[in-house]
């Protein structure tokens, strides 16, 4: 896989990631542990990874998610679709490639978040169900929590809250999930909410319940 690295000669360099890939690294043992970090905390990480259509709510629910959990004193972070294109994935498109590429570094974010003993949720559309199980390998042992923001998407096309599938409709944008791009359907995640006939308050309850019914806090 192609990848751009920003260089002083040139705005980006083209590199293939299958080459030019680091070598004689070993990973750094940290003198604070993950149980510390986690006993400092009062709570395991984990990782809520919100997958669903373009505006299907995962954003919005997300951010309720991480208001509650942070209202109780727990260590949380939100990774958003939107706010990672800005920097660490600015230089990735939409493509398939590109797509498959995003979600595998925000997978390592993730871990890392993980290991520091934070509740992360992520808010990527991750259309890919091979995708989300590598995230899911990745994590090991670490707890990967799987949110289907399910809403259909007559319901998504009526919010277009970026005006996104009206673009993607008229031939303006390539590669737009539901439209032009397929989308894998979760087959089990661990928590299904339903926007279209749940509120933003009733989906983040259900996640939060499931994160107390299975001991990931308290």
């Amino acid at each position: 896989m192609t990848s751009l690295l920003k260089t002083e000669a040139s705005p980006y360099k083209e590199i293939d990631s299958e080459t030019d890939k680091s070598t004689d690294v070993v990973w750094h043992l940290a003198s604070v542990s993950h149980q510390d970090r986690v006993a400092a905390n009062g709570h395991q990480g984990a990782v809520l990874w919100f997958t669903g259509l373009s505006g299907s709510g995962k954003s919005t629910v997300a951010n309720a998610v991480d208001k509650m959990l942070h209202d109780v004193g727990a260590k949380t972070y939100v990774l958003d679709g939107d706010n990672v294109r800005h920097g660490l994935n600015g230089d990735l498109g939409f493509s398939d490639s590109d797509r498959i590429e995003n979600i595998r570094r925000i997978g390592e974010v993730a871990k890392l978040f993980v290991d520091a003993g934070l509740l992360v949720s992520t808010a990527f559309i991750s259309p890919f169900a091979a995708d989300r199980s590598l995230v899911r390998e990745l994590l090991g042992d670490k707890p990967f929590i799987e949110v289907f923001v399910d809403t259909p998407l007559e319901v998504c096309e009526q919010r277009d809250p970026k005006g996104l599938y009206k673009k993607a409709r008229a031939g303006e944008i390539k590669h737009f999930t539901g439209i032009d791009s397929a989308y894998d359907v979760p087959a089990s995640p661990e928590i299904h909410v339903q926007t279209a006939n749940q509120d933003v308050q009733q989906c983040a309850q259900q996640v939060v319940d499931y994160l107390r019914a299975n001991g990931l806090m308290s």
